[in-house]
């Protein structure tokens, strides 16, 4: 069965090419035109990837993401038309996967998509072996995309539960932003490795939350460095 995409656009125009070109790329495509409307069909349809809108009508896009990962990890590709880059970290931070600032070309959106999914792909299909992997504070399932402090599960989403567990796998080494870009977005990303530096302060600061210790230590001028100690 093909991947379903739900479009969130209030741009008729926007939304009608969205579809066109994803349903030519063999995606199955439900679109909806405001933030309530949007959750109700994440529910429904349980889309792969939630192509989202960041200034919409009612509630923004924000408000729907921060919404969503309440009781998701769906894929979201945030549509902007702002610039600047405190509006596109924002995003990331509160659960973005990836962004794409208006205009854009179809063909874009697409291969966009495209990377996205292939994420998921290619983590079942190339990772190394699936062994649990266990830290004086955490334990890390890669099976389940499950983590866990002192038994207590950690709330990650699926990219970020993919940078912890890259970090983690190549604890006590440092994984440069291109390196954590290769193996958690894929060669074929298109943004910039900024976002590397969002999703490594996200997993960060939650782990700070529950351990009271700084698990990930920066680098400066190279890259990041999980450091949890092995049992």
């Amino acid at each position: 069965m093909s991947e379903t995409i739900l479009v969130v656009e209030d741009e008729v125009s926007i939304r009608n090419v969205a579809r066109v070109y994803l349903e030519q790329a063999n995606y199955r495509v439900v679109d909806a035109d405001n933030g309530p409307a949007a959750i109700d069909m994440a529910r429904q349809y349980q889309p792969d990837l939630i192509v989202l809108d960041l200034n919409l009508p009612g509630m923004d896009g924000m408000e729907v993401t921060a919404r969503l990962r309440q009781e998701s990890d769906v894929y979201i590709l945030m549509l902007t038309a702002r610039s600047e880059e405190a509006d596109r970290v924002a995003g990331l931070r509160i659960g973005a996967d990836d962004y794409l600032t208006k205009p854009f070309s179809p063909q874009e959106l697409v291969a966009r998509v495209q990377a996205i999914l292939r994420r998921r792909r290619s983590a079942g299909e190339n990772s190394p072996a699936a062994s649990t992997l266990r830290f004086k504070n955490i334990e890390i399932e890669p099976d389940r995309h499950e983590a866990s402090v002192d038994g207590q599960p950690l709330d990650l989403t699926t990219t970020e539960f993919g940078v912890l567990l890259e970090l983690a796998r190549h604890a006590g080494r440092v994984l440069t932003r291109e390196q954590l870009i290769d193996r958690v977005w894929g060669q074929d990303f298109y943004g910039t490795d900024r976002v590397v530096d969002v999703y490594v302060g996200q997993v960060r600061r939650k782990l700070e939350q529950v351990t009271g210790q700084t698990l990930i230590q920066t680098v400066r001028g190279i890259g990041y460095k999980f450091t949890d100690e092995t049992q």
